[in-house]
């Protein structure tokens, strides 16, 4: 009985070193590496009058999942936060609505950011990230998620880029006037781009714009390969080979970004993770909810704080059963091993769905880079997960600019 005792107490001791030792490296990693989410949706937390990105927000009080504390304690550097539209309606008055909401969105983020000159600065290029990480501060890049809002104006491309843009997610869940959707119920519109869809990317290209083909359709994301003169980024897509969601790449997909030298960044929505078991209430009360309030598109300020509040109690109401770190580390190990460790990063969806069972918010990301550890994962190829595999691309499309 002893023996066995003291062989458990060994075996226990063992671990605690082995975990210790890991731990270490991990921050001698982080300190020498550039990390990058490239999408939150944390602007929507910036219409509650409660939330303040400078603070810790805990998670089961407020929902959210970005914060800049929250950031540092997770070993995160850099993070994309995603001005997000929802898809409403295809005419000269919803377009109209939708850049007028969008530009609301910018100026909260400009102002929220730009009240903490001390934790965090907003970054224009690929080069500021680094700087930015020097001086001991967080780095805020900006995306827009959903092209809806560019309405029929290719110069409202130019306007969005002025004010921070660095990339634009061509649609979301439903088809717009540019591309299909993966999602979209009704089925396709325009098998692929539409004729002003092939307009969008040509000027996202003159601009220097990161294409993100995340949420299109598969046709969509072919014919933006065969248009796009610079490599394209999925901002937070997985891999379908390992959870079967049409959100997600297909192998052929991932054959064909490698040729485009683009990037997948792994999202961890658990949903695109691991494909969710049954729950017909839970279901029913979240589709409720989102008819209640119009899909979110048209409500007032008040309207649309009280259905983030009524979202956060059914979560709590019907909580999920979340995939976990290992599930996401699968799709990035799928990735590599079907086009290498040069096409793969990190792209958690944070405030938009996204959340693991053990990495729920920014102050756990740090879980990732201990479950690719775990798996043998070098320093090198995890720098280039963690943000030089992105970062590779926004210097290619950069480069091809010509404004």
């Amino acid at each position: 009985m002893l023996k066995r005792t003291l062989g458990i107490l060994i075996m226990l001791l063992a671990l605690i070193s082995c975990e210790q030792d890991l731990n270490k490296k991990l921050d001698e990693i982080h300190a020498e590496i550039v990390s990058i989410d490239t999408h939150t949706d944390t602007p929507f937390n910036f219409l509650e009058p409660n939330f303040d990105i400078g603070k810790w927000n805990d998670f089961d009080e407020t929902g959210s999942r970005v914060d800049f504390p929250r950031m540092k304690a997770g070993k995160l550097d850099a993070v994309f936060m995603a001005v997000f539209i929802g898809q409403g309606e295809r005419t000269p008055e919803g377009n109209k609505r939708a850049k007028n909401r969008t530009l609301e969105i910018f100026i909260a983020l400009h102002e929220k950011i730009s009240a903490y000159p001390d934790q965090a600065e907003i970054a224009l290029n690929s080069k500021d990230v680094y700087k930015i990480k020097e001086a001991g501060k967080s780095t805020v890049y900006i995306g827009v998620e959903n092209g809806y809002p560019i309405g029929n104006s290719i110069g409202n491309i130019k306007e969005f880029y002025d004010l921070g843009a660095r990339y634009i997610t061509l649609c979301h869940t439903k088809n717009n006037d540019i591309c299909d959707s993966s999602t979209d119920k009704k089925g396709p519109e325009f098998n692929g781009l539409s004729d002003f869809g092939e307009e969008v990317v040509k000027e996202m290209n003159r601009l220097g714009m990161l294409i993100d083909v995340s949420h299109i359709s598969d046709s969509a994301y072919f014919d933006v390969l065969k248009l796009s003169k610079t490599p394209v980024i999925a901002s937070h897509s997985s891999a379908r080979a390992i959870c079967d969601n049409p959100r997600n790449f297909s192998d052929e997909m991932l054959y064909a970004l490698k040729e485009n030298g683009g990037v997948i960044q792994i999202c961890i929505l658990s949903d695109y993770v691991k494909t969710p078991p049954s729950y017909p209430e839970r279901d029913s009360a979240f589709q409720a909810l989102r008819e209640k309030y119009n899909h979110f598109e048209g409500l007032t300020e008040e309207q649309y704080n009280q259905a983030g509040k009524d979202w956060r109690a059914l979560g709590r109401k019907y909580p999920k059963e979340l995939a976990t770190v290992a599930n996401a580390v699968d799709h990035i190990d799928h990735v590599v091993k079907t086009i290498g460790i040069d096409y793969v990063g990190i792209g958690t969806d944070f405030d938009g769905g996204g959340g693991l069972k053990d990495c729920k918010d920014a102050s756990e990301l740090k879980n990732i880079t201990l479950e690719l550890l775990k798996r043998g994962y070098s320093k090198e190829e995890i720098k280039k997960i963690w943000g030089e595999n992105f970062l590779r691309v926004f210097r290619a499309v950069e480069s091809k600019a010509s404004v």
